[in-house]
């Protein structure tokens, strides 16, 4: 087994306060001979990692076909000095590759108490707002505006390392070593990535609100336009259209500013009483009333209310909601599944209502 340790500049791309401490977390990537680790070995680790005041990268490396075991002995016992790992698709990739030549080694070595950070994972929810062709690191570099300029992939690397230990050629050792380490330097250039589940996931303050027509909304008559201002700044603009309630928005992110579109509805909606044991319905109003009230009302002119007929209708504007975060929540008939709130320039003004809208909407 070869060890080889450098210094390693780790560009200021994003908050690392925000994973943790960074003398907790390492960051990793492994080389392995194939997609299984039933079939196939490992090769190569590679780690970056905060010691005394800066950053360093070490990597292991088996020089010899039975070097594995030695490989992951290092790895695991370097980890102990860490809590948190940081990754791109480790959970679906890295981590059970490395337990199964773990197990196939004989080693006893797990990651508990090894808190995961998978970078693929949290961006993943967010791949079509974000519009990415893939997921793939290269993707997600590309959106970023990075590119990097990697002649192999690490499946094209393989016949390269089973050509190493054939040969033993200085040229391809150097080869393996510099697309770990490069991939290792590629990580904290897409940590910026990160910057948009933290976007969506953190609060917002409504900054302005207007009700306009002939919007941006597709189909609807008058639309509600929210500016919002959130906690952080996005590297990249993006603009999505998107389905809430059934019923389409158009949305806009550009820096710490959210801009959506909303649907409004105009006309008549109904609430619906849950007691309708105690409602008359009135055919000829089209309304239910209490029956203190209508048993005053001619017999031949009320009905016993029934869970549809048990309503009030309303006319006024209307915001879509997914459920009754405000009340009272309106429908356009008993078993519609989309309810409303009805609309006013102060109904958004609740942090708590608000917070539990956009959640919703924003998913």
């Amino acid at each position: 087994m070869i060890t080889v340790e450098n210094d390693f500049t780790f560009p200021d791309s994003y908050p690392l306060k925000r994973l943790g401490r960074p003398e907790d977390l390492l960051f990793f990537d492994i080389e392995t001979t194939g997609f299984s680790g039933d079939y196939s070995q490992l090769y190569l680790i590679g780690c970056a990692y905060f010691r005394n005041g800066g950053w360093r990268l070490i990597q292991w490396f088996a020089d010899r076909s039975d070097a594995e075991k030695d490989l992951l002995t290092a790895f695991f016992g370097f980890l102990r000095s860490f809590s948190t790992l940081v990754h791109f698709n480790g959970d679906g990739f890295d981590l059970p590759y490395l337990l199964k030549r773990c197990q196939a080694c004989g080693l006893p070595y797990d990651f508990s108490g090894i808190t995961s950070v998978d970078l693929y994972k949290k961006i993943r929810p967010y791949r079509s707002r974000l519009a990415l062709d893939s997921l793939k690191q290269k993707s997600i570099e590309r959106f970023l505006g990075i590119h990097r300029q990697d002649r192999f992939s690490g499946g094209e690397l393989i016949e390269v390392y089973h050509h190493y230990l054939d040969t033993r050629e200085e040229r391809l050792y150097d080869l393996l070593m510099l697309h770990n380490r490069e991939d290792l330097e590629g990580m904290p250039l897409i940590l910026p990535i990160l910057y948009y589940p933290d976007f969506f996931e953190g609060s917002f303050a409504l900054s302005g609100q207007t009700v306009g027509a002939d919007g941006p909304v597709s189909g609807a008559s008058k639309y509600l336009g929210l500016s919002l201002t959130g906690c952080c700044a996005l590297p990249v603009p993006i603009r999505w259209d998107g389905s809430f309630c059934g019923l389409p928005y158009h949305a806009c992110a550009d820096g710490n500013r959210l801009s959506l579109s909303l649907p409004l509805y105009e006309g008549t909606l109904k609430y619906f009483y849950d007691d309708y044991q105690n409602y008359y319905y009135l055919p000829c109003e089209d309304r239910a009333v209490h029956k203190s009230v209508g048993e005053f009302v001619e017999r031949s002119a009320r009905k016993k209310a029934t869970p549809q007929t048990c309503y009030v209708p309303k006319t006024s504007l209307y915001l879509p909601q997914p459920a009754p975060i405000w009340e009272p929540a309106f429908r356009e008939s008993y078993r519609a599944k989309t309810v409303y709130a009805e609309y006013a320039p102060g109904l958004l003004e609740s942090p708590e209502a608000l917070d539990a809208y956009l959640r919703a909407l924003l998913g």
